[in-house]
């Protein structure tokens, strides 16, 4: 009798408590940490069959026109576009040489979305930066992280400025670029900031939801790069934004977004990335004891068996583009960044305009310091 009160008792026990009481570990497995056994068996028949040095394609535009749309097609299927922006200001604050606006507006047919904008004081139309927040494994903020909040409660001010202290070393890239002249914006990306959670942040939860808009035949990150493209074609629109001057720029998951950006959208006419880019072979690997940590966040379904992700940045030449990366970064080993800038190179010199893609590997960790705020401030002055 007490032997089928225990079994009765632990089939009631919640299989959750359970396996935090006995954590189950098997002798046989096929993964460890967060990848599999046969990863580099995995990596050898990746091929990149549609890069352009390996297409046999050889008119740049059509390898482009091909290779963005197997990119779009790994995006599934996109969100419904909105029928009008419907923008409204919902808050103004003047800054030293520039304006601060928070607006809404509706970013596709299903969500309207805020995003802050800085306009530098004087005559329009000025040149316009989209500014891609970074992922950090921390939700609850994602444009305040690129622009100085104001308005909002106390505890997401705070957050914000912790925030840029711990990865800009204290500066907002967005409120510096407007002090000296550029229409600066930056919106949410879907599970970030107010395109959260109801229940509050859990990045856990991140990859569920992920799984649940896969079963929608959707997918998370591809979400994010439309609602890149919808804000870039958005802030082209604005009465004081120079349309043939607007540029991307991100840090870390941002720089991801940066170049991405430019490589499906002709709106964007140059790029800044800090801190992103690396080849497959090395960000999975068992031989620098790495994996990518971002899961979902970039995640494409089915794009490695086409390009890599040099390849797919490539498909922006040869616009100007500039790439920093950190010899401390401990996300990207050295190897597989300078493999990846060299792939990049290849494509740009074939087009007779390397000196328009800059790859500088700086002595910096996995940050976007103030002066590589600088360095892009140059190239930005230089390019727009």
């Amino acid at each position: 009798m007490r032997t089928l009160k225990i079994i009765a008792a632990l089939l009631l026990l919640p299989l959750g408590l359970y396996a935090q009481q006995k954590p189950q570990k098997r002798e046989a497995y096929e993964f460890a940490g967060e990848i599999p056994t046969y990863v580099e068996q995995l990596k050898q028949e990746l091929t990149y069959p549609l890069a352009w040095q390996n297409s046999g394609i050889r008119s740049f535009r059509k390898w482009q026109k091909k290779a963005r749309q197997k990119v779009f097609d790994c995006m599934m299927t996109p969100p419904k576009p909105a029928t009008d922006y419907g923008m409204e200001v919902v808050a103004e604050e003047q800054r030293e040489g520039y304006k601060a606006m928070k607006i809404r507006f509706n970013v596709n047919a299903y969500t309207r979305i805020h995003a802050y904008v800085l306009v530098p004081d004087g005559k329009g139309p000025f040149p316009a930066v989209n500014l891609l927040h970074d992922h950090g494994a921390h939700l609850f903020i994602g444009k305040e992280k690129m622009i100085r909040p104001f308005g909002e409660p106390q505890e997401v001010e705070n957050d914000a400025r912790l925030w840029a202290d711990n990865l800009y070393e204290g500066q907002f890239l967005g409120d510096y670029l407007a002090r000296h002249g550029y229409v600066c914006f930056s919106a949410d990306a879907p599970m970030w900031g107010e395109r959260g959670r109801k229940e509050g942040v859990d990045r856990s939860k991140y990859d569920i939801i992920a799984g649940n808009m896969m079963m929608l035949g959707r997918d998370l990150c591809a979400f994010m790069h439309y609602d890149d493209i919808a804000t870039t074609d958005f802030l082209s629109t604005l009465p004081f934004v120079d349309q043939e001057r607007i540029a991307c720029a991100g840090c870390s998951m941002g720089a991801y977004r940066a170049w991405m950006l430019s490589a499906l959208s002709d709106k964007v006419k140059a790029s800044a990335a800090v801190c992103w880019m690396v080849t497959t072979d090395v960000q999975l690997s068992t031989a620098y004891g790495r994996k990518e940590n971002g899961g979902f966040a970039n995640c494409l379904p089915g794009l490695r068996q086409f390009m890599d992700y040099p390849h797919i940045a490539s498909l922006a030449a040869p616009k100007p583009a500039l790439f920093i990366s950190g010899r401390q970064d401990k996300l990207f080993p050295v190897p597989g960044v300078e493999a990846a800038f060299n792939t990049m190179h290849e494509v740009w010199t074939r087009l007779g305009h390397d000196d328009r893609l800059i790859t500088e590997l700086w002595d910096i960790p996995h940050s976007c310091p103030k002066a590589a705020q600088q360095r892009i401030l140059e190239f930005l002055n230089k390019h727009l």
